[in-house]
């Protein structure tokens, strides 16, 4: 199949789809398929020459408007391509348009719906990503992770979503809000394709043709954040067989610890936004950004040190496990559009800068996807999603 004909393909999915699902922010189906006819004239460059992708809109894009998912930016046109666009160009994959995504990338939900249950939110705040993958618009897409941006919504659309090792991708280019935090990840239909996707994108053969791990040692942990889960993540972990670990004593404090260190430095990150289009700023985050000014900068470095403290003691957490697996979400994604769900069992990772990859695991009560996020250690990626893909395999049979 040539890179147009699959261009055209996902191009009239979208057109099929996008009036109930809303995943995109911006599309230009003429450029796509010129961008496509140019990519059939050149000699494959990767194993993903001519796939379409979307890229969330809080990646700079030269031929696309770029605009955060906020009216500040209204019809803003960077020079250059954010690099993991560049990169996906350069290895021969096709921009077929921007996803949705909040505000910034924070909690101001965008208009896009679940594709598995329209009336509930699709997760934030890489919503279109997640959707456009879900609902089969593109097999591939980027997102973002700030708290639980990239596994939260691939849990509640029924997809995979991998976020990398802190740094693995690179983020030049792309809106930041908290330096110490913000990750770039992607979406996909499979734990392979995840892979394949980053490795790709890095050049690791490594995460191209992911070696097989039949047999991966797994624990499970309920963390400290489990009083949280809802009956059916609880049912979902009490069907896995898996040894469980206790929760570290110095991961108590980690999700306070990332909520003091993401306000004060989203704070400093949209200082300028805040001095000069204030009233163009939701409430939410402006009241986001007054509370992180209002953080002392004792505290922050208190944070940031309890968050060396516990990422120092990751090797004793893992042990000689491959993967630990935690609930990705507290269960199946909320009843309407206001909110984009709780991030609550993913900030801790993100915090961490540990990889964490979520895969589909059934449905809950209401007919919607639940997840499982398996977590490693840092650096380790290939070792993670190879558990990952074996793990995906044992609940596909399941």
């Amino acid at each position: 199949m040539s890179a147009e004909a699959l261009t055209r393909a996902a191009l009239d999915r979208i057109a099929a789809r996008e009036a109930e699902i809303g995943a995109f922010a911006h599309l230009d189906p003429e450029r796509a398929l010129a961008e496509a006819r140019a990519v059939d004239r050149l000699p494959a460059r990767s194993p993903l020459h001519g796939v379409p992708i979307g890229v969330k809109d809080i990646f700079d894009t030269a031929d696309l408007p770029t605009e955060y998912g906020s009216p500040i930016y209204k019809g803003h046109r960077p020079r250059a391509d954010a690099a993991l666009v560049a990169l996906a160009r350069a290895a021969g994959m096709v921009v077929i348009g921007k996803t949705v995504t909040t505000e910034f990338a924070t909690r101001t939900p965008g208009k896009t719906r679940n594709p598995r249950g329209p009336s509930r939110t699709p997760g934030g705040s890489s919503s279109g990503s997640a959707a456009a993958v879900a609902d089969g618009m593109v097999p591939l897409a980027f997102g973002t992770q700030t708290a639980g941006s990239v596994i939260r919504p691939a849990a509640y659309c029924g997809v995979v979503g991998f976020k990398p090792s802190f740094g693995l991708l690179p983020r030049a280019g792309m809106k930041q809000t908290a330096d110490g935090l913000d990750t770039a990840g992607v979406f996909a239909r499979s734990v392979a394709e995840a892979a394949r996707f980053v490795g790709v994108l890095t050049n690791r053969s490594g995460l191209v043709d992911l070696p097989p791990l039949p047999s991966p040692r797994l624990a499970f942990c309920r963390t400290h954040q489990w009083p949280e889960a809802e009956p059916a993540t609880v049912a979902l972990f009490e069907g896995l067989d898996l040894p469980e670990i206790a929760a570290p004593p110095e991961h108590a404090g980690l999700a306070e610890a990332h909520e003091t260190i993401y306000r004060y430095e989203i704070a400093g990150a949209l200082a300028w936004e805040d001095a000069t289009h204030h009233d163009l700023l939701s409430k939410r985050l402006a009241d986001m950004i007054a509370a992180g000014r209002a953080i002392d900068g004792a505290a922050y470095d208190a944070a940031r040190r309890a968050a060396e403290t516990a990422r120092a003691a990751l090797p004793g957490f893992f042990g000689s496990y491959d993967a630990i697996v935690v609930p990705a979400t507290p269960g199946e994604a909320p009843e309407g559009l206001a909110s984009t769900g709780e991030p609550t069992f993913n900030r801790i990772w993100t915090l961490l800068g540990v990889p964490c990859v979520t895969v589909p695991a059934g449905c809950g009560p209401n007919g919607m996807p639940l997840g499982l996020q398996l977590v490693g250690r840092i650096g380790d990626d290939a070792r993670l999603l190879a558990a990952a893909a074996a793990f995906e395999a044992r609940l596909s049979r399941s």
